[in-house]
C-alpha cells in the first residue's frame, strides 16, 4: 500500500524552492521539511504512474482494481503472475469470444492448464439451397482441461467460465484431470 514511508527523500523538496531568507530560518526549512515527508510517496507514484497501467508492472495491490478496468474478476488465490496475465490478455480474449480458439486461450490462461475442447457444430457454405447443415444435431460442447493439482474450487471455476462463454443452448461437460 502507498502511503508515508519512512526515509524516503522527495524528489522535489520544498527548501531549495524558498526564497533566500526563508532557507536561512532554521523553523522554515523544518516546516516545509514536513510537506517533504508527507508529500514524497505522492511525487514517487506520479513519476511512475505509467507503470501502473501496465499489468507486468503494477503493484499487486492494483491488479484487482486494474481488472476492474477491463471487466474481468481476479482470484486472490491465483499466483500473482497468473493474475497479471489475465489482466494482460483480457481484452484480447473478448475479441476472441464466443471461439473454440478464444475458450481455449482464456482456460489456458485462468487455469493455468493444457485445454482440450470438442465442439459438435460446424460451419460450412453452399451454393445451393436446402444444402446439408454442418455438425451434429445437438449442439453440445466438452472441455477437458489438464491440471497439476485438481480441486473442487478449480473445477467450479472452469465450469462457470466455459458456462459464461459457451452459447446459451449447447449443452456442456467439464472434465477436469490431473497432468
Amino acid at each position: 500500500m502507498r502511503g508515508t514511508i519512512t526515509g524516503l527523500e522527495s524528489a522535489a523538496p520544498f527548501g531549495p524552492m524558498l526564497p533566500a531568507i526563508y532557507q536561512e530560518d532554521e523553523f522554515s526549512m523544518r516546516f516545509v521539511g514536513g510537506f517533504d515527508e508527507v508529500l514524497a510517496p505522492v511525487l514517487t507514484t506520479l513519476d511512475c504512474l505509467i507503470d501502473y497501467f501496465d499489468p507486468a508492472l503494477t503493484p499487486t495491490d492494483f491488479l484487482e482494481w486494474l481488472a476492474s478496468w477491463v471487466g474481468i474478476e481476479v482470484d486472490e488465490s491465483w499466483a500473482t503472475e497468473r493474475r497479471r496475465a489475465a489482466v494482460a490478455t483480457a481484452v484480447e480474449m473478448y475479441r476472441m469470444r464466443g471461439t473454440i480458439s478464444g475458450l481455449r486461450a482464456n482456460l489456458e490462461v485462468l487455469s493455468g492448464g493444457q485445454v482440450e475442447i470438442t465442439d459438435s457444430g460446424g460451419v460450412a457454405w453452399s451454393t445451393g439451397p436446402m444444402g446439408e447443415l454442418p455438425g451434429e444435431d445437438s449442439p453440445r460442447l466438452a472441455v477437458r482441461v489438464r491440471l497439476a493439482e485438481v480441486t473442487e474450487r478449480a473445477t467450479k471455476a472452469i465450469d462457470s467460465i466455459v458456462a459464461a462463454a459457451k452459447p446459451a443452448h449447447v449443452v456442456h461437460r467439464v472434465e477436469v484431470v490431473e497432468s
